[in-house]
């Protein structure tokens, strides 16, 4: 359900970080409308002089550093004059509304044109008046709940007010409703939005500012909402910070973190009703019915000697008894309708995308020519390695000497800075062949690898056994198992003499390995995936310090990814990138 989100600000800048927060969040330009009112004249001097003729006409794109801002973030930005509220700017859809031909009292000004967007119309008249004493409007059109939520977010994120506290702070002082006829304010008699006012005026007293950013429905509900935060305190830009000898320079390293909580929504369910309907039923039943009959019989024989009393008066009654239906009816239960809520537990994957600030160094000057020296250093070392695997094929060093240059330039190429062979190879492989035309990759592979594996740190022998195996495929398939005996002998090397029990490193090591065979670290080195697992770790390991342990982990680490145990033990312990 598509909703208009409105947000007041105090100060241009504000809404401005707002807005800008808002577009790389993915909001659509065309959805976000800025307005605000210009009580001292400051921002129509940086878009230009207006008169009061202007009315509802447009001056141009601000020239000053945060109308510039806001002028590249939204469309239409300009100026105009509106009945009642005075000179401001404006920008987005509103703007489009606000700078049409007939605007003003007519066509019911900011007012009108926020009711016509959805606001209820005794917050408009706030927000209006808002913009009237100098505020600054912000409205978001969304249309999904996420985004609703979000938007709601960055709003208060950046100093949005409660616009009610301060509908009612005005009241205090008589204020009622916004009045198209009132004088615009003026500069000197300027109560500003502020909640610190120096000077405020009669029956207005500063309370502290809470954020607020109301959606354009007459309908509230509490949610949960999912927001990505920034990690550190600092705002967003670039931070420097000097030491006392003022050559100490910092760049602050932001990352988003993705929270996700959860809010109840109707889904559906069922009405059970009842009703009372006759249908015709019928019973079948015996009933006697009992019939009197006269007759009479022609007799000729004499008086019997017991007739003698026949000619006395007598009477014969004989009465009839029929049956007939009663009919009664008796209510009984034959069913039972049972309506019950199950209530179960399901699991639900949520993806976003967070962003991370990342530091690169570039080394200036004599180094980048010390770097282009670097290949010659290897020279003999790769001379060695074709010598010991093809001298007896009968080529020259020099038709393989492309291949290991080539594994040189991986390795200092900064798009597979902290990536594993394996998470490049195919686009190592299209480069080369794109490039060596007539040069099979699998007949020079080899030494591209031993190339990459020798300027990335590995020794001769390590990059040699790397090369020909193109590294440990079947390490991610073996068992903690598979490890146990060599991770107990770390440990007695390290720890033996600390008086610890191998079952107090053991979850260290197994974590390592965990981490190793993770599909989420495919492809990536230690350095890149240090802080995810020091995060998880002391989450899930609380009273267990990574700094005890994670030289543990990182062996863990490093021997499931295929290097030997003296290698593993010497990048673990030195903390080899």
């Amino acid at each position: 359900m598509a909703k208009t989100i409105v947000g007041m600000f105090d100060s241009l800048s504000d809404a401005h970080s707002a807005v800008r927060e808002l577009v790389d969040a993915g909001v659509s330009r065309d959805n976000i409308s800025l307005v605000a009112g210009d009580t001292k004249g400051e921002y129509t001097t940086a878009t230009g002089t207006l008169s009061d003729e202007m009315s509802g006409a447009a001056t141009g794109a601000g020239t000053g550093a945060i109308l510039g801002g806001v002028g590249g973030l939204l469309v239409g930005l300009g100026a105009l004059v509106i009945p009642g509220v005075g000179p401001l700017i404006a920008a987005g859809p509103l703007a489009t509304t606000l700078l049409g031909a007939g605007v003003g009292a007519a066509a019911g000004g900011l007012l009108g044109a926020l009711v016509d967007v959805g606001v209820p119309e005794e917050e408009a008249n706030y927000y209006t008046e808002g913009v009237r004493r100098g505020g600054v409007l912000v409205s978001v059109h969304a249309s999904d709940e996420m985004m609703i939520d979000r938007t709601v977010n960055i709003l208060e994120r950046h100093n949005a007010v409660d616009v009610q506290r301060r509908a009612s702070e005005w009241q205090k002082s008589g204020w009622t409703r916004f009045d198209s006829t009132a004088e615009p304010y003026k500069p000197d008699a300027q109560q500003r939005l502020s909640n610190a006012p120096t000077t405020p005026l009669p029956g207005t007293t500063a309370t502290p500012k809470p954020a607020s950013a109301r959606t354009a429905t007459a309908t509230a509900s509490t949610t949960t909402t999912t927001t990505a935060q920034s990690a550190t305190a600092q705002s967003a830009g670039s931070v420097q910070s000097k030491s006392a000898s003022g050559r100490e320079q910092t760049i602050p390293v932001v990352e988003e973190e993705l929270q996700v909580g959860k809010r109840a929504v109707s889904r559906g369910g069922v009405r059970v009703f009842s009703r009372v309907v006759e249908k015709p039923v019928e019973e079948h039943v015996q009933l006697r019915d009992e019939t009197v009959s006269v007759e009479r019989r022609p007799m000729n024989r004499n008086l019997s000697a017991g007739e003698t009393a026949a000619f006395k008066e007598d009477v014969i009654e004989v009465r009839e008894t029929d049956e007939e239906a009663v009919v009664a009816k008796q209510a009984r239960v034959v069913e039972e309708v049972v309506v019950r809520k199950d209530v179960g537990q399901r699991t639900e994957t949520v993806r976003d995308s967070v962003r991370r600030t990342e530091v690169n160094v570039d080394n200036l000057g004599a180094a980048q020519g010390q770097r282009a020296m670097e290949f010659d250093a290897y020279a003999a070392d790769f001379r060695s390695d074709f010598t010991n695997k093809y001298r007896n094929r009968g080529h020259t060093y020099e038709r393989y000497e492309p291949a290991y240059r080539y594994g040189y330039t991986l390795a200092n190429d900064k798009r597979y800075a902290g990536k594993d062979w394996s998470a490049f190879e195919s686009e190592a492989r299209r480069d080369w062949e794109k490039n060596n035309q007539g040069s099979a990759w699998e007949d020079f592979k080899e030494s591209v690898r031993y190339g990459w594996e020798r300027v990335k740190g590995h020794s001769p022998a390590e990059a040699t056994a790397r090369a020909e195996t193109r590294g440990s495929s079947s390490a991610a398939a073996s068992t903690f198992d598979t490890y146990a005996g060599d991770f107990r002998s770390d440990f007695t090397t390290k720890y033996g003499n600390r008086g610890y029990s191998y079952e107090r490193y053991e979850p260290a090591y197994r974590y390592g390995y965990t981490l190793a065979t993770d599909k989420r670290y495919t492809g990536k080195d230690w350095s890149a995936i240090e802080s995810d697992a020091r995060r998880d770790w002391e989450k899930n390991n609380q009273g267990s310090a990574w700094e005890d342990f994670k030289e543990s982990i990182r062996y863990g680490w490093e021997r499931v990814k295929g290097y030997s145990a003296p290698e593993a033990a010497a990048r673990s312990s030195h903390r080899a990138a």
